[in-house]
């Protein structure tokens, strides 16, 4: 929020900027066990879509990105215990867990960050001039919504 206040204005003056805030599913569906995470990723949600209304007009946009389950390094150390406790790959255990605590992973699998990445590199350019105030999905079909 403060990089964006920062900038914001120079970007509006220039009529031309990227904003992106990278949220979570979780800002969605909102987690039992991580409540205060889920309500940040809520938050970044509605200060995008506000600041997107704020940049109406200009070639300014405003973008969330909201990342599913994704093998990034926290990921990969958190599950290195749990590979080597059950003799697999990080990348199984991540697949494992997704199948055990997100259940409605149309993907099935962790996202690789580069995956994550490809959606923030198209959020930024040029050829996403006419998205703004949205919430994009990189979840794996997490969410469970058509919409």
């Amino acid at each position: 929020m403060r990089l964006t206040r920062h900038y914001l204005k120079g970007m509006l003056a220039r009529d031309w900027g990227r904003v992106v805030f990278v949220s979570s599913e979780s800002g969605l569906n909102i987690p039992a066990d991580m409540i205060h995470y889920g309500m940040t990723k809520t938050a970044e949600l509605a200060i995008s879509r506000g600041l997107a209304k704020l940049a109406a007009g200009s070639g300014v946009t405003v973008n969330a990105v909201l990342p599913g389950p994704t093998l990034s390094e926290g990921v990969r150390a958190m599950l290195q215990g749990a590979a080597e406790e059950a003799n697999t790959s990080v990348e199984q255990a991540a697949t494992a867990f997704v199948r055990a605590q997100r259940p409605s992973s149309i993907l099935r699998r962790a996202a690789s960050t580069d995956e994550v990445a490809n959606m923030i590199v198209y959020v930024c350019s040029p050829q996403a001039s006419a998205t703004t105030g949205a919430a994009l999905r990189v979840d794996g079909g997490v969410v469970d919504t058509i919409a």
